[in-house]
């Protein structure tokens, strides 16, 4: 409403003040007074460790955007692509593996695998530590559920956010909250070794955030995927945090240093989900793909879909 229907709406409140007759002096019950606001519990005071990491990443942030990275155009003349490339980002960045198993935990080999996708609906849960404000809660699980329903989109696959009770689990939690995560991710995901769960909860300051996406047995298809963000990231690294570990936990799960314009390469260079993320999206949740293939069983496949989308040949 604007301040002319206001001022109007003020005014004809006075005017029938005015022709109002003698004023009711009939008995009325006393109004109840309002209820109290609930007292809300202050965010417990963070560790000096947690402290230095918000001073630390927002100088990253800074650092980062001043070399002109961290880019949210999505890419542009300056970063062409061809199908063929396309073709060869995508056979990378979905069928390449950047860690592997091992008794001591995850460790960075990246080794050749096979396609992985989600079957069954992606049902995502939002959890914040205490420790993030209910402002910049509302703020992320706005933009959270919107980003869902673009990958949907893209994906033509059921991805969407729930209250409780999903398969997908964010947390996004500080220094301190994330080292009590053990015991539940443990009861969320049984088929973790206590390594692996070491490796969700003892994170290096050089890892800005993590995502483990699982199948059941030998299977090729996700059941499970637990995402960690850092809650002392300012805006733009929380953000693309969000960004980049859903995208890998429905199946772009390496990245490339060849693979530009895109969030999958190391180089900070783009901080939200690209147009060639988006296409290589699409390819993977083809329905001319299917779990378990291997490279060499995808690419004629991959090629035709990448022709398609690139305006030369049926997707």
């Amino acid at each position: 409403m604007g301040k002319n229907s206001r001022l109007a709406a003020f005014g004809l409140a006075a005017m029938l003040a005015a022709c109002s007759a003698a004023p009711d002096i009939s008995p009325r019950p006393a109004p109840r007074p309002a209820p109290a606001a609930p007292d809300l519990a202050p965010p417990p005071t963070p560790s000096p460790e947690s402290e230095a990491l918000t001073a630390y990443y927002a100088q990253i942030q800074a650092d980062l955007l001043s070399q002109g990275l961290l880019r949210t155009d999505g890419g542009g003349a300056d970063t062409p692509f061809t199908d063929t490339m396309l073709t060869e980002n995508f056979i990378r960045v979905a069928l390449f593996d950047e860690y592997t198993r091992s008794p001591a935990g995850l460790v960075a080999h990246e080794t050749q695998s096979r396609l992985r996708r989600w079957m069954v609906p992606v049902r995502v849960d939002v959890t914040f530590g205490p420790s993030v404000p209910p402002e910049k809660q509302a703020t992320d699980r706005a933009r959270i559920r919107s980003y869902l329903a673009r990958l949907a989109a893209l994906t033509g696959h059921p991805i969407s956010m729930v209250e409780s009770g999903g398969n997908f689990h964010v947390q996004v939690v500080n220094e301190d909250e994330r080292r009590a995560l053990g015991p539940l991710i443990a009861r969320t995901l049984p088929d973790l070794s206590p390594s692996e769960i070491g490796g969700l909860t003892n994170l290096p300051r050089s890892t800005y955030c993590i995502v483990y996406a699982l199948s059941q047995g030998s299977a090729s298809s996700y059941s499970a995927a637990f995402a960690v963000i850092r809650a002392e990231h300012p805006d733009l690294l929380r953000l693309s945090c969000i960004h980049e570990e859903i995208a890998q936990g429905l199946g772009l799960a390496n990245d490339s240093p060849l693979a530009r314009p895109s969030i999958f390469n190391d180089d900070e260079e783009f901080a939200l989900l690209t147009r060639q993320d988006e296409l290589m999206l699409r390819i993977l949740y083809n329905p001319r793909l299917r779990p378990g293939m291997t490279a060499i069983e995808a690419r004629p496949i991959v090629r035709e879909i990448a022709a398609g989308l690139m305006g030369g040949g049926p997707s």
